[in-house]
């Protein structure tokens, strides 16, 4: 089968189309949270527990996530947790319209949406080898991330443009895509791989930790990606950056938050046309790089276009560095480990994405946020330095489909 049959593949279409109806409502959503809670509260640090109240969820129930991933159906597991998430954006959507809303019921919601996501990231990430062949796997990881950018383009940008008429329509508008999501996933056809449940047990749920901590490609390559992102994202910045630096609206803020998505999506048509097939441990470093570099540039830019470059090619520059990373990490892995090792890789996303909000918002309402910005992207540099010597193999790294041997040094 070639890589041309992929959109053929009736099952990863409709498990495709899902996922970017999903990543429609959460990029929409993600921007009204933003601006509503900066706007009830004027607060830096109020962006920050935005992002801390997703996070801890996910800290404290991916483990089990995991370990749930590998013992039931993973397409039953993604449709619990999409309806779930339809409906805590109605409560978000609801709650706007009646002009109840408040920074409790935020922080309240983004604990549920933790949750879920908690619980779907896991079996999400785990399905993918078992609805395409091997051979199709690195493409269609490539396609599923440039899916996922592509609605962070729409989203963000029509996000903006539709809080114009209220929160509400803006909430209203993302449950219905979320709940759009979870009607054609219950349509998947996908065959459960059944095999012995094991109890919930310490040994069963530090399987995937152990697994990646003795794999110095896996733990090297997402602990990479969580540090660069943990010190140098800048998106919960971005309402401070919008309305204050930049003196923009809402629909700023959505070209803004819609930038990276751009030269993400732009960089996965070029994979999707000359993958990486060579030096992949040292291109994934030269990009996460990039990404330093760029967030110093966005850091001291007072102009719109310019912000809107540095973020383009940041985003550009992740892509480089998700793709070979997630393919490195669910080739390197056995199908019966998969939801594990792809629970903690879902803490190292979640630690790096949430996480890292929660660090801007504390690091920016201390010094400032374009000094905070800054740092991050100079603490990165030192990260990408610092891991190239803590893990050799990982920059000798030549293919994404074998590991180095001494021939090849």
């Amino acid at each position: 089968m070639t890589q041309g049959s992929l959109f053929t593949h009736r099952a990863f279409m409709r498990f495709w189309i899902g996922q970017m109806a999903s990543s429609f409502a959460f990029q929409m959503l993600l921007v009204g949270l933003g601006w509503q809670i900066y706007n009830l509260t004027d607060s830096a640090l109020s962006l920050g527990f935005v992002g801390l109240a997703r996070y801890l969820p996910q800290l404290v129930l991916t483990l089990y996530a995991g370990h749930v991933a590998d013992n039931h159906n993973r397409l039953h597991i993604m449709i619990v947790t999409r309806s779930l998430m339809t409906l805590t954006i109605a409560v978000l959507a609801v709650t706007s319209v009646l002009g109840s809303i408040s920074p409790a019921i935020i922080y309240g919601c983004c604990i549920a949406l933790g949750t879920a996501r908690a619980f779907e990231m896991p079996a999400t990430q785990a399905m993918v080898p078992n609805i395409v062949s091997a051979d199709l796997l690195a493409p269609a990881l490539t396609w599923t991330a440039s899916g996922r950018e592509a609605t962070t383009i729409i989203g963000p940008a029509l996000g903006g443009i539709i809080y114009i008429l209220g929160a509400g329509a803006l909430y209203g508008t993302s449950t219905v895509c979320c709940l759009i999501s979870t009607l054609i996933l219950a349509k998947l056809h996908y065959r459960h791989q059944a095999r012995e449940k094991r109890p919930v047990t310490l040994d069963s749920l530090l399987g995937g930790l152990r697994f990646t901590w003795k794999n110095p490609v896996i733990f090297g390559s997402i602990s990479l990606d969580m540090m660069a992102v943990l010190l140098g994202s800048v998106t919960a910045l971005l309402p401070i950056v919008a309305r204050d630096i930049l003196e923009t609206g809402p629909w700023g803020l959505g070209l803004l938050r819609s930038a990276p998505a751009v030269g993400a999506v732009a960089m996965s048509v070029y994979l999707a046309w000359r993958p990486v097939e060579h030096s992949v441990g040292r291109k994934m470093f030269v990009a996460v790089a990039v990404f330093g570099v760029m967030t110093i540039i966005f850091g001291v830019s007072e102009t719109l276009w310019l912000s809107i470059l540095a973020l383009l090619i940041m985003g550009a520059a992740d892509m480089v560095s998700v793709v070979i990373r997630s393919t490195l990490v669910q080739l390197e892995t056995p199908d019966d480990m998969r939801g594990r090792v792809s629970a903690v890789n879902s803490i190292f996303i979640s630690t790096s994405n949430q996480l890292g909000e929660f660090e801007s918002g504390v690091l920016a309402a201390w010094l400032g946020a374009v000094p905070a910005i800054i740092v991050g992207g100079v603490g990165t540099l030192g990260i990408v330095a610092l891991w190239a010597w803590w893990f050799p193999d990982l920059v000798k790294r030549d293919r994404l489909d074998m590991r180095p041997g001494p021939e090849r040094d």
